[in-house]
């Protein structure tokens, strides 16, 4: 990721993280890809009424699609309105596609959803990553070196 596409995201109004995810995965690559929404999908997550908790992807047919992303229905929307959890698909280059569908055939890895973010051009976008399961000894370890961070802080604070 290079620095514009890094001040795209910090400068977005919108920003859905999954921050389960650093804590339960190593990433090994990420992508940035498109969402396929509806009218009403893109007014609820412009109101950042989205969630990534427990949302996963998976490829089926050469397609990327993602499960459990939770988007709020629309307050002003009419009967018109969308399912708050449907499958959605992503919108990625075939080569993508491919590299991600050969990695998750081995053992241990898979595609997580990290961020839902709004572009210069108002499309939404999600930061998906290429991730390999962590072990309990290194979200022990994850948690060590948070709390190790806090007190350092703490400690600056007070001189």
């Amino acid at each position: 990721m290079n620095k514009e596409e890094e001040l795209i995201r910090k400068k977005s109004p919108v920003n859905i993280k999954n921050k389960k995810a650093a804590f339960e995965y190593f990433f090994i690559e990420t992508f940035t890809a498109g969402i396929v929404l509806t009218g009403t999908e893109i007014k609820s997550i412009r109101l950042g009424k989205a969630s990534l908790v427990d949302s996963y992807c998976y490829i089926v047919n050469s397609e990327l699609w993602v499960k459990g992303m939770s988007v709020s229905p629309y307050f002003y929307g009419s009967y018109n309105n969308h399912e708050m959890k449907r499958d959605r698909k992503l919108l990625l280059t075939r080569r993508e596609i491919n590299r991600l569908q050969s990695a998750t055939k081995q053992t241990g890895y898979t595609i997580v959803p990290l961020l839902v973010f709004i572009d210069q051009n108002g499309r939404a976008k999600m930061d998906i990553a290429l991730c390999k399961g962590k072990k309990a000894f290194d979200k022990r370890q994850a948690l060590k070196e948070k709390e190790d961070r806090r007190e350092m802080d703490r400690a600056m604070k007070k001189y």
